[in-house]
């Protein structure tokens, strides 16, 4: 590896291989050029293909299981208490930007998720789209907040409500958010000393979840002509010129690339998941809600309740084991057979119109080898997520074509992308797409191409022409 090589990452957090390497290509200069110039495929995700944990898998090279938690939300304890959020405070591996800071390298984070609240490094730190609002501590040194407001004004985590109706107002913010976050990168990149310099962008995920159905021909709601019609590819160029403009700006002793970390597709509908197990008799309610609730304000008899389900974009299947729930009704030695049984009847799920949708149901020692934390009973991928999962009581039916936390389009997938640019290294200076690639081997890579040894516990491998 080349001495005093940089090493840049932009994050496009759900940018999916088919519309950036497919679809829209030739609308997107600055990407094609880097595609031309390097490396470049699918990146295959971690199981679930979720935010969080995604970033988090990448950037430590670890496994969910390995790091101790399977989404947004987790069981703390086996109580029926409802999940906690999985903030920077649960990871306990080592991230790149730790690995290097240790090293005395110096970085830059902008957005990364999952690193609020925000820790020590050696550089500067703007924290993600968890952070409660920009009143918390959203940077790291505390006081580099003021520089951020001074280049920006009012700093944006995040748009307020990406499932809304107001579709003027989210394009709206979704461009004022990614206009922000690109103005300070493009300053700190020009004003600070670094090694490693790494940006997430949250718009991608956002106009995905909220204009899918205007762009998609193939998605149920898809109307043609509509007035949004454009709005996905108008956002791909715009994001791309500013991926231009932070491109003009670096040398050519600075490895470039572009990462997602996970994919997205048309949503076909929702699995009411609850709903399903009360109809098949392994959740018992008190009394019938009035309206939708969510599961946690339901009333639950758990005396007489096997499983529950949360929803999402996919599916945690929980069961209610004697000795380990406060109420347990399974038998330590049917919990297996009351699993299996549970897995086969969800695989074979039908649609409103009698068709198998495939639904794919994962055991959570089948994925992980190490399984700190407290993993769900059983993952589900409805419809291989082509259909999310509805955990809310109360509507009366399995299939819906509404999600109860709001109007959403898009699911996730599980490929991303990885492009990788390196001026300095001859062998990726040509276009070459690489298959095999996994979220895992981001970090290994970034190592490498800063001279750093690779630690013996990350998972992945270093990518290479």
């Amino acid at each position: 590896m080349a001495k005093n090589k940089k090493v840049l990452i932009i994050g496009l957090d759900c940018a999916t291989p088919e519309l950036i390497f497919d679809r829209l290509l030739d609308q997107l200069p600055n990407t094609k050029s880097l595609m031309e110039r390097g490396m470049y495929g699918k990146l295959e995700s971690c199981i679930p293909p979720i935010t969080v944990p995604a970033w988090t898998c990448m950037m430590t090279s670890k496994n969910p299981g390995k790091l101790g938690f399977y989404g947004f939300r987790n069981r703390s304890d086996y109580s029926y208490g409802g999940l906690s959020f999985a903030t920077s405070n649960l990871v306990k591996e080592d991230a790149v930007w730790d690995i290097l800071s240790h090293l005395g390298k110096q970085v830059v984070m902008i957005g990364i998720p999952q690193t609020y609240p925000p820790k020590p490094v050696n550089g500067y730190m703007i924290t993600c789209f968890l952070t409660p609002d920009t009143k918390s501590q959203y940077t790291y040194p505390p006081d580099f907040r003021n520089e951020v407001e001074n280049v920006v004004g009012d700093y944006m985590l995040d748009v307020d409500e990406f499932r809304t109706e107001d579709k003027d107002l989210l394009l709206k913010e979704i461009y004022k958010m990614t206009e922000k976050r690109f103005k300070v990168a493009k300053h700190l990149i020009k004003t600070k000393e670094w090694d490693f310099f790494m940006m997430v962008e949250m718009g991608v995920d956002r106009i995905y979840h909220g204009f899918w159905k205007y762009c998609d021909p193939l998605h149920k709601k898809y109307e043609p002509n509509n007035r949004y019609e454009h709005s996905i590819p108008e956002y791909h160029k715009y994001l791309d010129q500013q991926i231009g403009e932070i491109l003009a700006l670096i040398d050519d002793r600075t490895v470039v690339m572009i990462v997602s970390d996970h994919g997205a597709q048309r949503m076909e509908g929702g699995i009411c998941v609850n709903e399903w197990l009360i109809r098949e008799g392994y959740l018992t309610l008190l009394e019938k809600p009035e309206g939708v609730v969510p599961l946690g304000k339901a009333k639950i008899d758990w005396r007489h309740t096997v499983a529950w389900g949360e929803g999402g974009y996919y599916s945690r299947i929980f069961l209610n084991v004697k000795g380990r729930e406060p109420q347990g009704v399974i038998e330590r030695e049917k919990y297996h057979q009351v699993r299996e049984e549970l897995k086969e009847k969800l695989e074979a799920l039908k649609d409103e119109q009698g068709k198998n949708i495939g639904t794919r149901v994962l055991r959570p020692e089948d994925v992980y080898p190490v399984r700190n934390g407290i993993p769900p009973d059983l993952i589900v991928y409805f419809g291989n997520l082509r259909w999310r999962s509805v955990g809310s009581i109360g509507l009366n039916t399995v299939h819906t074509f509404e999600n109860d936390t709001g109007p959403d389009d898009a699911n996730h997938a599980e490929k991303g992308i990885f492009i990788l640019y390196d001026p300095t290294d001859q062998s990726t200076r040509k276009s070459s797409s690489v298959s095999g690639l996994s979220i895992y081997d981001i970090a290994p890579t970034v190592l490498h191409r800063l001279g750093v040894n690779v630690p013996s516990d990350m998972e992945g491998k270093i990518i290479t022409s």
